[in-house]
């Protein structure tokens, strides 16, 4: 029998190394790496890793495509003999070992990280990297951001380019964190090394270096918006045309759902696209797509996951099932929109992952009946969710219900004769 991937011996003469670069160049690198990088017959990288250890190269220089992925055919084709990949500092760290992790076994490739730039800001700054969050802006939209920014955090920020810097402290003073402390540190590590700090609401550092990252001690103003670590965000929160799944009822929708890490939703009659936008807050690594048969709709639940922190949010217009087909399978399913249709339902539930799960929020009696036969055939739970609010009656008060919804909430069997990750989910 062949051993897995994971029981696979490890070889004591692998084929690739990944060495990080530091801004000090090849004087940073041990003798070991130094060696490595001599002997190699390929030695791929940035073209500005390259120049950095172009005294040590003797066999061809490969730089990166863009993108990264037009380059692994042909250092793949190296397989078996000495292949170098010259990379930023720990390249396990927002670095390119993600990239070509998949494609090799175990034993085939051996790291020899540097100390990476978030190690050395927080050396230079006294910051417990345990205790500060990590935001990568390289090729990510500046609302990312957004979820890191909690009252009295640390968030260190790796910048796109020159420019980040700025475009960060305008972003804060919009979002109501302008009394928060920017600090830049640039070319960390090299002989151009420099640090600088400045009040978000008065930045005005300029000739920022390209290798630069900011440090961000945060601090709310009485107007800034903090996303919370629970779900149930305002509804006000949100733009909206009514078709919003209220707070509380939102709540215990995400309770239903129960995200959890690297999960994808769909969000199938998003409306607002509340729903699909928490469960992404959830955890940075969660996915969603929200279905959308209006475009407006879809526009406006693009904007809301833009101002909220997720613009990940991936939305797809069109009318379910049709919209359905070919999207990636989902660990879970809400149905806020197009419940009263038996052939969503079932397109939905044959789509989704042995152990998801799949909730419906209906509030009119013939969605209700739909839903009860759904219900009676595969399962699972119905609960009706009543909600009053104060509201004035005259000069005086009085709570005001809103319309009932109920809730069905269903988990889809696990077998564990299916392969994947459904084993894992029937395990104890």
């Amino acid at each position: 029998m062949t051993d897995s991937p994971l029981t696979q011996p490890f070889s004591s003469r692998p084929w690739l190394h990944l060495i990080g670069l530091g801004e000090e160049g090849i004087d940073g690198l041990p003798p070991a790496a130094q060696a490595l990088v001599r002997s190699a017959e390929l030695v791929v990288g940035g073209r500005r890793h390259l120049e950095l250890a172009s005294s040590l190269i003797q066999g061809r220089a490969l730089p990166w495509s863009s993108p990264l992925s037009d380059t692994l055919p042909e250092l793949m084709a190296h397989r078996g003999r000495p292949v170098v990949v010259l990379a930023s500092e720990d390249p396990f760290f927002f670095g390119v070992g993600s990239t070509l992790r998949p494609h090799l076994e175990p034993g085939e490739w051996r790291c020899l990280p540097h100390p990476s730039s978030v190690a050395l800001a927080a050396s230079r700054l006294g910051w417990s990297q345990q205790d500060c969050a990590v935001i990568s802006l390289t090729g990510r939209p500046l609302q990312s951001l957004r979820p890191a920014l909690q009252p009295g955090g640390q968030v260190f920020v790796l910048s796109a380019d020159p420019n980040t810097p700025a475009q960060v402290a305008r972003a804060l003073v919009e979002w109501g964190f302008g009394e928060s402390i920017v600090t830049v540190l640039e070319a960390l590590g090299g002989p151009r090394e420099r640090r600088r700090s400045s009040v978000a609401h008065c930045f005005d550092l300029d000739d920022v270096n390209p290798l630069n990252l900011l440090a961000i001690q945060v601090v709310a103003g009485p107007e800034a918006r903090v996303l919370p670590r629970s779900p149930g965000l305002p509804d006000d929160w949100f733009e909206h045309d009514g078709q919003i799944t209220k707070r509380e009822v939102r709540a215990v929708t995400l309770s239903s759902l129960r995200p959890q890490a690297g999960e994808m939703l769909w969000d199938v009659g998003c409306g607002s696209g509340s729903v699909s936008i928490e469960w992404l807050l959830a955890h940075p690594s969660t996915q969603a797509i929200a279905l959308e048969s209006h475009e407006d709709r879809a526009a406006r639940a693009a904007r809301n996951a833009a101002s909220l922190g997720v613009p990940r949010l991936e939305l797809k217009v069109g009318r379910a099932p049709a919209v359905l087909e070919g999207l990636p399978p989902p660990d879970a399913v809400f149905l806020g929109g197009g419940a009263r249709d038996p052939e969503v339902i079932e397109r939905c539930w044959e789509a989704l992952r042995p152990g998801g799960r799949l909730v419906a929020n209906v509030v009119v009696l013939e969605t209700e009946q739909v839903i009860q036969a759904a219900w009676q055939r595969l399962g699972g739970s119905l609960t009706r969710l009543s909600v009053e609010r104060l509201d004035k009656v005259g000069g005086l008060h009085a709570f005001r219900p809103a319309m009932s919804v109920v809730q069905w909430v269903v988990d889809k069997p696990v077998s564990r004769a299916a392969p994947g990750r459904e084993e894992y989910a029937s395990s104890p």
